[in-house]
């Protein structure tokens, strides 16, 4: 009877500490509303004071003067891009030697140019101000002058982000930082972002930390972005790195930076890794099960860049398809044709399937022409003549020299093989061909060898047409 009283003690247990912590979660939801409701509240309350004690300053008779110079200067600032803008235009497109990223800030500050002379203006007229009248002060026009000169400096810098969407996420959530920070406003805000939370465990995410972490993550990842360019191009423009090499490193050097950026971002908001270990688990076995082909292809691609079995530029055929390796991806290599189609074959067909590599270990390629001709016609001469013709097209080499063979006696011509060799398959090889055969044609109509074809005679034999009945008369 012990054993079984101690077991219901633990189930008992074990039953009250979960319904603490349910009713602790329970509490915590309900009180939730409240907390975000008074946040709300009191920023609510906030903004109605500041509101009030803005229009209470704009009626004063100073700060309407203010405002009607703020005016003035947005006027000014507007004929002036009216007449600087053109010319600004025509000076940046005599400028053509110009690298691409200066231009591109060019084209930027031509675009902004009113909010550049805005900015000029406006702390041109805070130094006026401040001169004639030290003791009234230039309130509103400092706070004009600290929103327009903030909100142009985000403009600018947000150029350098090259992907748009977090380009123009960088931009209005750092316009809306400086509002609030230049109006006094970011406790309030912050207070309320805070209150709007989830908490599972120990974890708990606010919109706070989650805005954090975007804006964390949008540095991280640009200078993740920048450092794998960076790397990439050097890498890139080493010419003792072999291509397959190449790809391999520009692959592992982005997964290195933007793993460290993904890391470091989270690290810097507060977020404690461990408590996502269990939930990134479970995701990482399901994830397994449904992307089995998706890592076979990843792990594929990490072996041939590996083995250096293809690389970009090799030729190559898999089944019926026959081309050049333009780019080696993570999960597929693409294979441009002569006719233009570029097929994106899986890495894993390229390790599993037989891979015919026409320029593995050198780029020379033999093809065989067969043709025939008469049994009139010197052997030896066909022989000489053939590789004559051979060695004259422009793409054939020198060395290995051409080579022609006699391989059978057939039923109306002597069969033979012409064998010659290529470096630059890229090009093309039923072209190449169709050039050696037009030059075995010149060649042979010149010394009079003749090409034979198959010849039938065909005879009507006594009594073997069909009789057709004449109709007779009754």
């Amino acid at each position: 009877m012990e054993p079984e009283t101690g077991v219901g003690e633990v189930a008992d247990a074990a039953g009250e500490e979960a319904g603490e912590a349910a009713a602790e979660m329970a509490q915590q939801a309900a009180e939730a509303p409240q907390v975000i409701a008074a946040a709300a509240g009191d920023l609510s309350d906030r903004l109605l004071s500041d509101a009030e004690r803005v229009i209470q300053g704009v009626v004063q008779p100073w700060n309407a003067w203010q405002l009607v110079i703020l005016v003035g200067v947005f006027a000014l600032a507007h004929l002036g891009r009216a007449w600087l803008g053109p010319k600004l235009h025509g000076w940046m497109r005599a400028r053509e030697g110009w690298p691409r990223w200066r231009m591109r800030y060019a084209v930027t500050l031509h675009r902004r140019l009113r909010a550049v002379l805005f900015v000029v203006l406006v702390w041109i007229a805070v130094a006026v101000v401040r001169q004639v009248d030290p003791p009234g002060g230039a309130a509103v026009l400092r706070i004009a002058a600290n929103l327009a000169t903030g909100w142009l400096f985000v403009a600018l810098v947000a150029r350098l982000i090259a992907n748009p969407l977090l380009r123009g996420l960088v931009r209005y959530g750092a316009w809306t930082w400086i509002t609030l920070r230049i109006l006094d406003l970011t406790t309030e805000t912050a207070r309320l972002l805070d209150s709007l939370a989830v908490q599972a465990g120990d974890l708990r995410i606010s919109a706070l930390l989650v805005i954090k972490a975007a804006l964390v993550l949008g540095v991280a990842f640009f200078v993740a972005r920048l450092l794998a360019q960076t790397s990439a191009h050097r890498i890139e423009t080493n010419r003792e790195i072999s291509p397959s090499m190449q790809v391999l490193a520009v692959k592992l050097s982005q997964l290195f930076f933007y793993g460290i950026a993904v890391f470091v971002g989270l690290r810097a908001v507060g977020v404690d890794l461990t408590g996502l270990a269990v939930l990134s688990g479970a995701i990482g076995v399901g994830l397994g099960f449904g992307l089995q082909k998706v890592v076979s292809n990843l792990v594929s691609g990490l072996i041939i860049l590996l083995d250096k079995s293809i690389k970009p530029g090799d030729v190559i055929s898999v089944g019926e398809t026959f081309g050049w390796i333009s780019t080696l991806g993570a999960r597929y290599a693409s294979v441009v044709t002569r006719d233009g189609k570029e097929y994106l074959i899986p890495n894993e067909d390229l390790i599993t399937t037989q891979v015919v590599n026409w320029t593995h270990s050198n780029n020379s390629v033999r093809l065989d022409l067969n043709f025939g001709t008469a049994y009139g016609d010197d052997p030896h001469v066909v022989r000489r003549v053939a590789i004559a013709a051979a060695t004259g097209c422009g793409r054939v080499l020198a060395q290995p020299a051409p080579v022609c063979h006699i391989t059978a006696f057939g039923d109306s011509s002597v069969d033979y093989i012409l064998r010659f060799w290529i470096d630059d398959a890229t090009a093309g090889l039923t072209n190449v061909r169709g050039d050696v055969f037009l030059a075995l044609w010149d060649a042979f109509k010149a010394e009079g060898i003749s090409i034979p074809f198959p010849q039938r005679e065909v005879r009507m034999l006594d009594g073997s047409a069909l009789r057709v009945a004449q109709p007779t008369a009754e």
